[in-house]
């Protein structure tokens, strides 16, 4: 059985709060420790909005940052309460688990952190980029760059690709918008999870692609926009659909999300093409099982894991998500989640009333 790996402090801290008792605001039952694991994208958002839901309802939650695959492999075997993923499932996956529901949890973007001497400002466009990661633009003063860099001084070296190693949700966003914008791109490498880039060098995590860039003289990554403004790492603007240079921030991420979204939430935001949007933006999810008794979980435990969503969901926690560089669910997500919720049960009796 796969085990899930939590930082030490975390589980000291989940340990002593639930015997303890903490119990502040969950309708009086005991309090519970929740297990999840996946996705490093939202991780920043998620170490906030756990430890003030810890403070406000006496609940705990241990989550391993072990990319969005494996959290949902992990869901799959039944050993967690949910998996994160920045990526929802696939038709083809939704086969294989079909009794799950998504909840997504705040919005981001995918950034292309560089490190690149004396360059403080560049503009890159999806084409460029899916050429840069096919490993067919090498130089950093190669004409198509130089063209969206006007009085940049881009310097006659060989640019360093950095991609994630793991399975991840990132790097779905990241090959789903090159997908879009690149027909060379979806031919020969599409979108997934896990791609063979067929240049650079690999990393673990968006902390690790983050670390990799940090370290590497011109070298290029895409990874969550808070790991790059952690590193102090400079990321590139974007030309969108509409030939517009965007910066990453709430507002342009918020953009992308303006169009409609299915009943489901399953849904992808990237190449959006409202005024203002920022291309690589996408939502990032929770996924439990709509059943809740499974491996010997209680009702308590069950009750717990939708508290914890429903807080998240909460205005109080939204808030934060500008706070940590991520942008807020549009109303429309949170109406659709809330519904969605009330299809959770525990032996077939709906938990939200």
């Amino acid at each position: 059985m796969k085990k899930i790996l939590y930082s030490i402090a975390t589980v000291a801290l989940a340990v002593c709060m639930a015997s303890c008792g903490n119990n502040s605001n969950n309708g009086g039952r005991q309090a519970q420790e929740l297990s999840g694991a996946g996705a490093t994208f939202p991780l920043p958002f998620y170490n906030v909005v756990f430890e003030n839901f810890s403070q406000v309802n006496g609940d705990v939650v241990a989550y391993g940052g072990i990319g969005s695959g494996g959290g949902v492999r992990n869901l799959r075997d039944k050993i967690v309460d949910f998996a994160a993923s920045d990526a929802f499932l696939t038709d083809k996956e939704m086969e294989q688990m079909p009794q799950v529901i998504h909840i997504p949890t705040c919005m981001g973007a995918v950034v292309l952190a560089y490190n690149l001497n004396g360059v403080n400002d560049l503009t890159l466009s999806g084409e460029v980029v899916a050429e840069i990661f096919a490993g067919q633009i090498t130089k950093w003063n190669d004409p198509k760059i130089t063209a969206l860099n006007q009085g940049v001084s881009l310097p006659d070296e060989t640019i360093i690709p950095t991609f994630r190693s793991d399975g991840s949700g990132t790097t779905f966003v990241f090959t789903d918008y090159l997908s879009k914008v690149s027909p060379m791109w979806a031919a020969q490498y599409g979108a997934g999870k896990s791609v063979s880039f067929p240049v650079g060098q690999a990393a673990k995590g968006n902390p690790g692609v983050a670390g990799v860039v940090a370290q590497t003289a011109n070298s290029i990554g895409y990874v969550g926009s808070e790991y790059a403004f952690a590193q102090k790492i400079p990321y590139a603007k974007m030309t969108n659909q509409r030939g517009e240079v965007v910066e990453p921030s709430a507002e342009s991420i918020s953009a992308a999300a303006s169009g409609d979204i299915p009943a489901d939430t399953r849904t992808s935001i990237t190449n959006s093409d409202a005024a203002g949007a920022y291309p690589i933006a996408t939502f990032t999810w929770m996924i439990i099982y709509k059943e809740q008794n499974y491996s010997n979980r209680s009702l308590e435990q069950a009750t717990a894991t939708l508290d914890m969503l429903q807080y998240i969901l909460s205005d109080e926690a939204q808030k934060i998500t500008s706070e940590v560089h991520y942008a807020p669910l549009p109303a429309k997500a949170k109406e659709l989640s809330l519904a969605n919720m009330k299809t959770v049960t525990y032996n077939g009796t709906a938990i939200l009333k």
